[in-house]
């Protein structure tokens, strides 16, 4: 069978030099009558790179994705050197495509949203009924999972499936009905309707405090073991808006999610960060103790609604009870 050599350029549609034509490989013509077989890249490796393109960022893309960065870069370089071009090229703003990358990204992308548009219609012509929510870990383990009752009844009909998931994408690609996630003010995901920005405020335990002293000051929690996020980013924004220049590095575990950090601060390993929604139980049974009396937010919880079921009735009533019952306990925790 006679053979085409797909010869890469750059993103300005130049030649690439002899010394980066390493990806080149030769591709059989395209013929629909022969199998997909050896003409379709692994769905791993598509997963990777749209997510890649979509976010901009490896990183962004493992979280989206649900693996690790490292996952995520070998199967972009693995679907590169299957192809046999360049797709992606870093840049100090990120990662950008290439013209192959743009090409390849615009067809994958349209065929993951056709797949999820097709498979939410086929699940309500099914009569599947299932109202599928993700939540930050925090939100849902400590503030959802005991109004279950009151959230199917608010929805008044279908099974309620709830997954513990801190990314956004799932939403927009159409695998759930709605995501409820937090992030800083600034960076709200687009179409996502804000719910609330809670006060949130540091906590010990009891048994903590009696070994360590409580801090005199905010201050005095700069130099103490902070429980943090995946990054320092939280506290930071903490300390600035109670005034304060930080000029040493934070100190202190990182974990996964608020979540984890609230199980810490429970379990008497250092000071986390939380708000009433996450710690209003344990702070009125005495388990944690809340330092400091101060009114600072540092993010807010939003919701997004899938684009592929918006006439869905209950997303619609799902999001007034959220955002009525977030009212309702942020006005009684300050009584």
């Amino acid at each position: 069978m006679t053979q085409w050599c797909i010869q890469c350029t750059t993103k300005s549609g130049s030649t690439l030099p002899d010394s980066k034509k390493s990806l080149r490989r030769q591709s059989p013509l395209f013929d629909p009558a022969r199998p997909l077989t050896g003409r379709l890249p692994p769905l791993v490796m598509l997963r990777a790179f749209e997510a890649t393109g979509r976010t901009g960022s490896m990183r962004k893309a493992s979280f989206d994705i649900g693996v690790s960065h490292t996952v995520v870069s070998r199967h972009v370089q693995n679907l590169e050197s299957w192809i046999g071009c360049k797709l992606l090229l870093a840049s100090p703003r990120g990662i950008v495509l290439t013209t192959e990358g743009e090409a390849l990204y615009k067809s994958t992308t349209e065929a993951f949203q056709t797949i999820a548009n097709v498979s939410a219609q086929l699940r309500q012509e099914a009569s599947v009924d299932d109202l599928q929510i993700w939540c930050v870990p925090g939100l849902a383990t400590r503030w959802l999972i005991p109004r279950l009752e009151d959230m199917k009844a608010a929805i008044s009909s279908g099974e309620v499936l709830l997954r513990a998931m801190d990314r956004n994408s799932g939403a927009v690609a159409g695998e759930v009905d709605l995501m409820i996630g937090f992030c800083p003010a600034d960076q709200l995901p687009e179409h996502a309707v804000p719910l609330l920005e809670p006060r949130m405020f540091p906590v010990a335990s009891p048994a903590w405090l009696a070994r360590h002293g409580a801090p005199a000051s905010i201050e005095d929690l700069i130099h103490l073991p902070l429980i943090h996020e995946q990054s320092y980013a939280q506290w930071t924004n903490w300390f600035k808006q109670a005034g304060l220049q930080l000029t040493l590095g934070l100190g202190g575990p990182r974990l996964w999610d608020a979540s984890l950090g609230f199980d810490a601060a429970l379990s008497g390993q250092g000071v986390a960060l939380t708000s009433s929604l996450i710690a209003s139980d344990e702070v009125k049974k005495g388990k944690l103790i809340e330092l400091f009396e101060t009114d600072i937010r540092v993010g807010g919880y939003y919701l997004l609604k899938s684009d592929t079921n918006g006439s869905d009735e209950r997303i619609e009533r799902l999001e007034l009870w959220i955002k009525d019952n977030f009212l309702k306990h942020e006005k009684h925790s300050r009584l």
